[in-house]
């Protein structure tokens, strides 16, 4: 095997792609990344078993082959390696020889044969979607931050990809919260699918300035990324996702249009002094026109910050700080709508304009 390419070029990749390479005692070739070479087409790979990630590299020369190299190593070789100047690498046997001017090193490889097989989607019964990257990016970070790391309970790691009313929409909860948003409309397709917030965080890692548009496929049991010359594949959650539709209060007779910045201040004031309970705080709705946000006295003291509105109805309501504090940071609109009932109905936050990204918090024991 054998390829020529530019320093940039090769760091750029393997930077990408040697994040998921991990050491394993049981299989330590899952440190390393497959470089694969045919018909001058030469890709690198690298997997976790539950994810994989490939990038096919621009190169000058090529020669056919395939081996496997220790990819963090590989990567922190080549990035000490003098910008603008070429680097080629070849192999021998097992045996990788990578040089570049005056340097040169070789380090050992490891057949390929031992290297997991990386699954394809299917191209004839595979869903397609394609989104603007800074739609996908948006959408999936005001959606993950809901998601769970509880392992117990599988279903709720991940970030759920749904269509209803021909709305391609993705949503996370914990249990605690749960976060919505609707990213393309008028789709014809449908799928079902639970995506590891793990694999779509190494997908938001893998976004460069180059890329303007991601296409997401979907199978049975899979979903693939395409970033430009990047391709991401992760196993799918096999687990059924709350109705989680059901969970949204539909008949919220408390609303309260409020200024996001400031809610957000007053939150984080209140927040200071709720640390020795949980951060637990206080939400409440005083006609006329006060929305009041307080902490619950304890050995730091209290506070009652208020913001003044158009208040229709009172109520209050016990809240997590940290979880408003996520919501509102979620949000994108100067005014957003704070929707709820009393003490054991969730709070409903959206945009004042947009309907499109919903988010619920639980309250918390009176």
């Amino acid at each position: 095997m054998k390829i020529k390419v530019t320093q940039e070029k090769l760091s750029k990749a393997l930077n990408a792609i040697s994040r998921i390479a991990i050491g394993k005692a049981t299989l330590p070739i899952l440190n390393n990344v497959l470089i694969r070479v045919s018909n001058k087409k030469v890709s690198l790979i690298t997997t976790n078993l539950d994810m994989a990630v490939e990038d096919y590299l621009p190169v000058s020369e090529s020669e056919d082959g395939v081996i496997t190299v220790p990819a963090k190593l590989l990567a922190e070789f080549v990035s000490n390696l003098p910008k603008g100047e070429n680097i080629e690498i070849l192999s021998k046997d097992t045996k990788v020889t990578i040089k570049s001017g005056k340097y040169s090193s070789t380090i050992n490889g490891t057949v390929a044969d031992d290297f997991p097989e990386i699954p394809e989607i299917d191209e004839k019964k595979s869903v397609v979607y394609k989104i603007g990257v800074d739609e996908f990016k948006n959408s999936v970070n005001q959606v993950i931050i809901a998601s769970s790391n509880d392992l117990t309970r599988p279903a709720l790691t991940g970030v759920f990809f749904n269509t209803y009313d021909k709305t391609l929409a993705i949503a996370a909860t914990d249990g605690y919260r749960l976060a919505e948003k609707k990213i393309i409309e008028k789709v014809e397709s449908e799928v079902k699918a639970i995506v590891p917030s793990s694999s779509l965080q190494e997908v938001l890692r893998s976004i460069s300035d180059e890329v303007d548009e991601i296409e997401i496929s979907f199978n049975e049991d899979l979903v693939r990324f395409r970033l430009g010359d990047i391709e991401i594949v992760s196993k799918l959650i096999d687990e059924s996702f709350p109705e989680y539709q059901k969970l949204i209060p539909k008949n919220n007779n408390i609303s309260v249009a409020l200024d996001r910045e400031e809610l957000v201040r007053v939150t984080k004031l209140a927040a200071l002094f709720a640390r020795s309970v949980g951060g637990s705080i206080v939400c409440e709705a005083i006609t006329p026109d006060i929305f009041s946000v307080k902490s619950i006295a304890n050995e730091y003291g209290e506070n009652d910050s208020r913001i003044e509105t158009s208040v229709d109805k009172p109520g209050k309501i016990n809240l997590n700080s940290r979880f408003l504090l996520d919501a509102l940071n979620a949000l994108e609109e100067p005014e957003i709508e704070f929707e709820f009932s009393d003490r054991v109905a969730p709070v409903v936050l959206r945009n004042k304009k947009s309907d499109k990204y919903t988010h619920i918090v639980m309250p918390l024991n009176s």
